[in-house]
């Protein structure tokens, strides 16, 4: 079993170690934790290209030594040529997943860094922007090992994105997949990043960048516009909260499905989830029953939030999980329809010395997002806008301006002994489930951190690379486990014994003497930097 990592300053675990290292370099420089994470963000964005872009959405739960926790919703909107009658008149019965006019949706996670910092300073962030994309810039020009997740995803995915704009140029070295190890180079990302040191990070939506950016989408067909980019600001938001026998917990509001997370929990502690033995059928069950309960929510109210018909705190209030909770049979799987779909995500948390905790989350939505790489940025777009209906009464109905479904959203909370926990993982419908299965596993059972995220874990519904909609079952699982939930119902598709489609978890926990424990994913390239 792997180690819990510990520190006494500061910490940053990330799905790729380079990325939680260059998170690392800014704590140790006197930078705070959002200064950290930013780092952290461009870095991945290099590192891990198959996961995320800065052509892709984000979004963050901050935690401040005191106060109430802030949320930043860094999620671009749909072009304004982006109309229901533009697709239908191409012959397009739904938005497509890939091309052109998938990447349809305003890129925001360069927005939502800039408003992480303007917050920073608030907490004594100070260093200069040239600093925290220094370590990006750098691997983007010299060059990234290439990883094993990223050469087995581009050879499985080759065939439906090499067509696509500028995939080939930019992921397909002399044409063929990159190989695990090799050095891997991305010179006009590279000239983007460091055109946003020098201009600032505001550039990337009004000014020469913006402009040229605006060129490259309308020169692959893009719908989006220069004014789509001009039009863009990340908000800060109030999260979702929850309180809990643990203590209380946060999580992003609309257009995430943060709500889901928390109300997996709610609902699994008011179906008895501390009376059952932990890793038991009983457990998997409870957490799988809460979770379509939950899902039902997500189905019927989670969209833009200028167009949900309610409040979305009132969707956790105690009555409507108690009714929830009333729904689970504990002998009995009850009926599962489909999941939302895949979702290629990077989580990182991070903490440094004055208490000021980071939940971070970034995201192209599927592989490679739209799988179009911008000719002269380098920048691969998202397909977010994918999500959307072109059915004019659905509850995701495209239309201009709309902020897309996310299945994103980085968690947070305040246990009741005072320790403080950001968490978090990627994988589309997994995300939720895995929150639920590394904060039960630690915060109500008490398992170490990093066995936490270690442990066995379970996936229903899809989520990258995935088409069913199953209960699927790391091997790890004993097998009077596996046997007993099919007994109940579930439909049970056993995967490897670490399997990337349970996705890439992490967290890090401050405890109230100032001591920090984190813990990496085993099934990702990640590691837990601290000092």
């Amino acid at each position: 079993m792997l180690q819990t990592t510990l520190g006494t300053r500061g910490m940053v675990t990330a799905p790729h170690a380079l990325a939680a290292q260059a998170g690392l370099d800014v704590l140790r420089r006197g930078g705070n934790a959002i200064e950290a994470m930013v780092a952290a963000a461009a870095a991945i964005a290099v590192v891990y290209p198959h996961m995320n872009s800065i052509g892709g959405d984000g979004f963050w739960t901050i935690v401040p030594p005191s106060g109430e926790p802030l949320a930043i919703s860094a999620c671009g909107g749909a072009a304004a040529a982006a109309t229901i009658e533009a697709y239908r008149a191409r012959g397009m019965a739904s938005v497509p997943a890939r091309g052109p006019w998938a990447a349809n949706t305003v890129a925001g996670t360069v927005g939502g860094w800039q408003a992480a910092l303007d917050l920073s300073q608030r907490w004594g962030g100070r260093l200069p922007l040239s600093l925290l994309l220094s370590e990006a810039i750098r691997y983007a020009e010299e060059g990234i090992p290439v990883t094993v997740s990223q050469s087995v995803l581009t050879a499985k995915k080759r065939t439906e994105l090499q067509d696509q704009p500028g995939f080939a140029d930019a992921f397909l070295p002399q044409g063929r997949i990159p190989r695990p190890g090799e050095r891997f180079l991305q010179p006009r990302l590279a000239r983007t990043l460091r055109r946003l040191s020098e201009d600032g990070l505001d550039s990337f939506y009004r000014g020469p960048l913006a402009a040229d950016i605006a060129a490259d989408l309308a020169r692959i067909g893009s719908p989006l516009a220069a004014q789509d980019l001009a039009d863009y600001r990340a908000q800060v938001v109030t999260p979702l909260r929850l309180s809990h026998g643990c203590g209380e917990l946060f999580n992003m509001t609309l257009p995430t499905q943060g709500v889901v997370s928390l109300a997996i929990l709610g609902i699994a502690e008011r179906a008895g989830l501390a009376a059952v033995a932990p890793e038991s059928a009983d457990y998997v069950h409870l957490l799988v029953e809460s979770t379509k309960q939950a899902f039902s929510l997500r189905d019927r109210y989670v969209t833009d939030p200028g167009e949900c018909p309610v409040n979305p705190q009132s969707l956790l209030e105690a009555a409507r999980l108690d009714a929830l909770a009333a729904a689970i049979r504990p002998d009995q799987a009850a009926p599962w329809g489909a999941g939302k779909g895949p979702a290629d995500t990077i989580w990182m948390g991070a903490i440094d010395d004055h208490g000021l905790a980071v939940s971070f989350i970034q995201s192209i939505y599927h592989e490679y997002g739209s799988g179009c790489v911008l000719p002269e940025t380098g920048i691969n777009w998202q397909n977010r806008g994918a999500s959307f209906s072109l059915d004019p009464s659905a509850l995701l109905a495209l239309r201009p301006g709309k902020r897309p479904f996310h299945t994103l959203n980085p968690a947070a909370a305040r246990l009741s002994d005072g320790r403080v926990m950001v968490y978090g993982t990627m994988g589309g419908d997994g995300q939720p489930q895995t929150q639920a299965a590394v904060f039960t596993r630690y915060a109500l059972f008490r398992q170490p951190l990093q066995q936490a995220v270690t442990a066995p874990r379970w996936l229903l519904g899809r989520t990258w690379g995935q088409t069913s909609d199953t209960l699927k079952l790391e091997t790890r699982f004993p097998a009077e486990v596996v046997n007993e939930l099919r007994a109940r119902g579930h439909e049970v598709e056993l995967l490897q014994d670490f399997d990337e489609t349970v996705g890439h978890a992490g967290a890090v926990v401050r405890h109230p003497d100032g001591w920090l424990e984190g813990a990496a994913d085993p099934r990702s390239n990640g590691g837990v930097a601290a000092y």
